[in-house]
């Protein structure tokens, strides 16, 4: 169904003429996509243009096009990734449908940045693999945290490290709502039609089903839902800081599949997991490595807060007896603007992702192995 907006759009400003301005269509406009994605690329407007959004809701659509100056509405993604006036797609709609939307905008040829997870399962995993190859073009998968300088930074001081001792990876929040309400005005049709919901809901529960086999207990589907939302921002993060674990030497769940604990082996080391939603409005989260005189700490903030800053923090031995510490904002900026800078060199450069396809499928196999480790728990 393709909705016209009568106002028509308005080209943003430009500094300078660009060697190439990338018009990017939405597939999915909810809270992430119009608290972050928006005003990043309204950020960019030398290289980047939103020229066409789609969603499952004509009423948004159609407001946010209004407010946005876009012409070009249509709540079937597969209008937009045909589109000729799109030339790379975001994927920000529900995770049951990354998948399908991801295949179909490669099947046009057109370049994707795909929030996270990526898809649900490994035979989804390798169709896009599979598909990206053939079609040759850029695949990103929405890990912004792994974009964000004090990340970075913090990665360099880890790899100069004699060795490494212990590592933890922490992520306990509250609600996104209770950050959210507060913040931001997000535009949602209240008055969806369930068979909408409801589709999206057995979809993504039978996908949960196929990647983790058997009976699962409802809490198990929770726990795994889990890592394919908030701790695959985790664990991708630390593949990079520390590399692919070994094993996963304990894996558990409680709280309904709310709260999860597991250890990964480092060989010479374990690296500590944890991570929890609750209903406190705030943000905990870091990655700890710890050597034997010197402690590396990479603390984020919500990122529904844009240009919140995150920080490197630096323990360790001064050589006196003592100790010395740093506290580093390396850069005001929003990793989701340095997300979207990656995105733009990566098609311009025909370079690869380092949160491509592939890269993702790291995170399927260790979400797999803890998943296993916690049925028997």
């Amino acid at each position: 169904m393709s909705i016209k907006n009568e106002e028509q759009a308005v080209p943003q400003a430009s500094a300078s003429a660009p060697e190439l301005r990338i018009r990017v269509g939405f597939v999915g406009c909810g809270e992430v996509a119009q608290i972050m994605h928006w005003p990043s690329l309204f950020q960019l407007p030398d290289r980047f243009e939103v020229t066409a959004l789609c969603d499952v809701s004509p009423l948004v659509v159609e407001q946010l096009g209004k407010a946005w100056n876009v012409a070009t509405l249509t709540t079937d993604h597969r209008e937009l990734v045909t589109s000729d006036d799109v030339d790379a797609v975001l994927v920000a709609n529900p995770n049951a449908f990354h998948a399908e939307v991801t295949l179909d905008a490669v099947a046009a040829g057109k370049h994707v940045l795909v929030e996270k997870p990526m898809c649900i399962t490994r035979r989804e995993a390798k169709q896009i693999i599979a598909a990206q190859k053939d079609r040759r073009v850029v695949v990103q998968v929405g890990y912004m945290r792994r974009y964000a300088p004090a990340f970075l930074d913090g990665c360099e001081l880890v790899k100069a490290m004699p060795a490494i001792k212990f590592a933890r990876v922490r992520d306990l929040i509250g609600l996104n709502s209770l950050i959210v309400n507060s913040t931001s005005r997000v535009i949602r049709d209240e008055q969806l039609q369930e068979s909408l919901k409801n589709e999206g809901k057995l979809r993504d529960q039978a996908l949960i089903d196929e990647a983790l086999g058997g009976d699962p207990s409802p809490d198990l589907r929770q726990a795994y839902a889990v890592m394919l939302g908030l701790s695959s921002h985790d664990i991708s993060a630390m593949r990079e800081l520390l590399g692919v674990p070994r094993k996963v030497l304990f894996a558990a769940q409680r709280g309904g599949g709310r709260y999860l604990a597991a250890a990964f082996d480092y060989g010479p080391f374990v690296c500590q997991f944890e991570t929890g939603i609750d209903k406190i409005a705030r943000f905990d989260a870091h990655l700890e490595v710890y050597g034997s005189q010197k402690v590396v700490r990479i603390q984020y903030d919500t990122p529904y807060v844009r240009n919140s800053p995150v920080r490197l923090f630096v323990t360790e031995d001064n050589q006196r007896g003592g100790v010395a510490s740093l506290d580093s904002h390396p850069s005001w900026g929003d990793p989701f603007v340095a997300e979207w800078q990656a995105f733009y060199e990566n098609i311009t450069q025909n370079k690869v992702p380092k949160t491509g396809p592939e890269d993702f499928v790291h995170d399927l196999e260790l979400f797999g192995e803890m998943a296993r480790l916690m049925r028997e728990v």
